[in-house]
């Protein structure tokens, strides 16, 4: 740790009485000055959904939290929600943190679908160092969610003094599944909605942590914008007529937003639309597609209503000027769409679905993306589309799953009161969800251990992104590598070489490709639409031998070998 930086950082906070004016009370003096932790995760929210980052959505807290901090330009995720969570955790890419693909057993040491044992998450490690820890929201990183099931790998024996969440991927905003009060399970009751849970709980952990004279860590990991789109009422309101002009339109305003917010470089180009992605004259029935962006929209601006009863909380308690806040997506928007759900409507119990038959009042859900019907309600189940997490992805290609720009790259925000002096700034070095673990370590004055449970750690894989809280950070010579459902991906520098695995295995997901490699200079082009594979093959042979040494040492199969395509 980089004791006299960040100790200077410390007193001189604890010295600054204008902290007051930022909180709204007197900062709450403690002996151990090192900060505390509020991470929070959204889920399958789009690089350009954030007012921040160019999109029409309100999101004035989050927004607030840009403006007093940094926002991150090039921050990657694993391109899917429990990868990027075990990565996030760990430090390590998601094959070595044991969660290669979903929480499913599939027998490979990569596909275990739960977090390998001798990992250590951030709870352990920052926990090892004195930190108070607790969570609030989704868990998704255990193949065992049953109540007398392995606890193994759930949050209380992972480090976490406290938690309220769901262990599983997604489910019902009004009922929602595997959700538990510590290890004990629980169901919603009275007029319940998932991510008002989520803050309430996270507000409660705050005010008993702020109790003690440790430093806290708090993860608040929110299932919004997820599908089901579920909200409020009064949410969904605001947005009435927004989306009229249709995606097409909106889609080139958010890019031109983004040029003249500085997200975007002034030259950026704007690819051509998605091949999933037919224009907005062309839909038939307008009226239901604005309905479900929407509702989409209402789940944002309602997250980010409770990242500020967070923040107001903090205040409260007067530490929030010694609390770094770090916002971020686990991956790119969706474009699954679940017609009709015939797969996931399985099972004779309601633990063995994710989609429930009724409501808590015996109503029947009307589950799929069907034509005229409205989402938003108990009784509904459904999700936006491609169309709109095309919109959500601006300026970028793909989504959700693929490893091109618009599945891996997301918003991340830092806020940390004083502490950070280019407020409003914008960070261009090229980090990943890994480098939490060693960028929270050297914070918190500690190490990563060598061992856990009896058993060696695996070597953290991420590096530390403090010091771009003081100045740009550059490192021209790290490689970052990328698997997903076949998808693969290296980057070194301004260059990334990319391939779309050639299968058509998901009819709402495939794409006419042969596997081959692309390569771009992401400093000139940005949004991959340049391929210069054919210009430079020795470039290309050599990042694709690097992608393939990092595979047999990351504990990655062959996708078609294992047969993943029948997953």
């Amino acid at each position: 740790m980089n004791t006299t930086r960040f100790g200077t950082l410390c007193l001189a906070g604890a010295a600054a009485a204008g902290a007051a004016a930022l909180t709204g009370c007197a900062e709450k003096p403690r002996a151990d000055e090192r900060p505390n932790i509020v991470l929070i995760l959204a889920d399958d929210l789009g690089f350009s959904d954030l007012g921040c980052y160019g999109g029409e959505i309100a999101t004035p807290n989050i927004d607030s939290l840009a403006a007093n901090g940094l926002r991150y330009r090039q921050f990657y995720n694993t391109a899917r929600s429990c990868p990027s969570r075990a990565s996030l955790l760990t430090g390590l890419t998601p094959h070595l943190a044991g969660v290669g693909h979903m929480v499913v057993d599939r027998g490979y040491p990569g596909y275990h679908g739960t977090l390998a044992p001798n990992t250590v998450t951030l709870a352990e490690g920052l926990r090892a160092c004195g930190y108070q820890t607790a969570m609030s929201g989704k868990w998704h990183v255990t193949n065992d969610t049953r109540p007398g099931g392995d606890r193994s790998q759930w949050p209380m024996q992972r480090g976490f003094d406290r938690f309220y969440g769901t262990l599983s991927g997604h489910g019902s905003f009004w009922d929602p599944k595997c959700l538990y009060d510590g290890n004990t399970p629980v169901r919603a009751s009275g007029d319940y909605y998932y991510t008002e849970a989520i803050t309430e709980h996270a507000r409660r952990f705050i005010d008993e942590m702020a109790a003690g004279q440790e430093p806290f860590f708090l993860y608040v990991a929110y299932t919004a914008p997820h599908y089901p789109l579920h909200a409020r009422p009064e949410y969904i309101e605001k947005y009435r007529g927004r989306y009229a002009a249709g995606w097409d339109s909106l889609r080139v305003e958010r890019f031109e937003r983004m040029r003249r917010l500085g997200v975007l470089p002034a030259d950026a180009v704007l690819p051509e639309k998605d091949v999933q992605c037919y224009d907005w004259a062309d839909e038939p029935d307008k009226a239901w597609q604005q309905m479900r962006m929407e509702v989409y929209a209402a789940m944002v601006e309602q997250m980010d209503a409770g990242v500020g009863e967070i923040v107001a909380e903090l205040r409260r308690q007067g530490v929030a000027d010694n609390t770094l806040i770090v916002f971020l997506s686990d991956n790119g928007a969706s474009n699954e769409g679940h017609l009709h759900n015939t797969v996931e409507r399985t099972g004779k119990h309601w633990g063995d679905r994710m989609i429930p038959n009724s409501t808590r009042d015996g109503r029947p859900v009307r589950s799929g993306d069907i034509p005229g019907l409205p989402l938003g309600a108990d009784d509904t189940y459904g999700s936006y589309g491609p169309q709109w997490a095309h919109l959500s992805c601006t300026p970028f290609r793909r989504y959700k799953s693929w490893v091109h720009e618009g599945g891996i790259c997301a918003p991340m925000i830092v806020s940390w009161g004083d502490r950070i002096a280019d407020r409003g700034g914008f960070r261009d070095g090229v980090f990943a969800i890994t480098d939490f673990m060693p960028t929270f370590l050297e914070l918190a004055g500690g190490s990563y251990p060598d061992s856990i449970r009896g058993q060696r750690t695996i070597p953290i894989e991420g590096r530390s992104f403090a010091a771009s809280f003081d100045a740009e950070v550059s490192d021209t010579t790290r490689m970052l590598f990328w698997e997903h459902e076949g998808n693969k991906a290296v980057r070194r520098g301004r260059w990334k070489l990319v391939a779309e695995y050639p299968g058509s295995w998901r009819t709402l997901r495939s794409y006419p490709t042969d596997g081959a490699w692309e390569l771009y200079d992401l400093e000139t082009d940005r949004t991959e639409t340049c391929d210069l594979a054919a210009r430079y093959p020795e470039l290309t042979a050599e990042l694709a031998a690097a992608w393939k040494a990092w595979a047999a040492r990351a504990q990655v199969e062959d996708w078609a070998a294992i047969g993943g395509e029948k997953w």
